[in-house]
């Protein structure tokens, strides 16, 4: 896997075709395979991801501080120049989507369009619906990885959003099992309590046009905050996916078809 440097960090990227740059980001705990796995750069697509800091093969952690949605988006710039891409369609899930906003909006020259799949929170740190985070980070702490796994799988949190969304506690649950999970603890802490912006307002004044997609039965990203988030661009587009925990194969071909559509109508052919 190629790497490149920053903060003393290797940072470990995959592309993969060829035509108009788009680079699309992770979700928390996940890596380049989550965006690979969900989606296949048709013709005219150059598609560009990186592990972020403290996942996936990026190593190591680097300074703990710096694990902030402002710096995540800066290491994507960062592998941009380092590509020699000046702009590109930006996108992410989760994670990644408050990555991409918060490029976005502090560097939208760089940014041709925009893609948030199933955004997580917006302009306020930490709300309710992501506290499971921290929660695990402390259980790690704690008990490590075996122990702090079945903690959890007992909690009524846990079972709270596995009584609405399978995947989503799997998902959860999952985060014990990350390589290097109790090395870095960090992430689970510090990002979430942080924001993709200051102000959801501040999407008012990009103008490049934005696709929003998002799925119901999914308490870790709410439904009905992705359509807030539609609503504050001047210029987006908004869709509705199945669920992963309704057909996991359904939503990968729904993601795909709604990227595809967005995409072809900003590349020539």
């Amino acid at each position: 896997m190629p790497t490149f440097v920053r903060d003393a960090i290797h940072f470990s990227y995959r592309e993969q075709g060829t035509g108009r740059p788009f680079v699309f980001q992770h979700g928390l705990g996940g890596d380049i395979n989550q965006v690979f796995d969900l989606y296949t750069p048709p013709p005219g697509v150059r598609l560009i991801t990186l592990d972020c800091r403290a996942h996936g093969a990026t190593e190591p952690v680097g300074d703990e501080a710096q694990l902030r949605l402002a710096t995540l988006a800066d290491d994507v710039i960062a592998l941009l120049d380092f590509l020699a891409v000046e702009e590109a369609i930006v996108g992410g899930i989760s994670m990644g989507a408050g990555i991409a906003l918060n490029l976005a909006l502090r560097h939208p020259r760089r940014v041709r369009a925009l893609v948030l799949l199933r955004p997580a929170w917006l302009d306020r740190p930490l709300p309710p619906h992501l506290l499971a985070y921290p929660a695990i980070a402390w259980l790690l702490r704690t008990y490590g990885a075996e122990m702090g796994r079945a903690h959890f799988a007992a909690s009524g949190t846990y079972l709270q959003v596995l009584a609405e969304s399978p995947d989503g506690a799997a998902a959860l649950l999952g985060q014990f099992d990350q390589v290097q999970a109790s090395e870095r603890i960090a992430r689970l802490e510090r990002i979430p309590q942080d924001r993709p912006c200051d102000d959801l307002a501040a999407c008012g004044e990009f103008h490049a046009p934005v696709l929003v997609l998002a799925n119901r039965q999914d308490p870790v990203h709410p439904f009905d905050l992705a359509v807030q988030l539609a609503a504050a661009f001047p210029a987006a587009q908004f869709a509705e996916v199945t669920a992963k925990s309704v057909d996991r194969a359904t939503y990968r071909r729904d993601v795909q078809h709604a990227i595809d559509t967005f995409l072809a109508q900003l590349i020539p052919t």
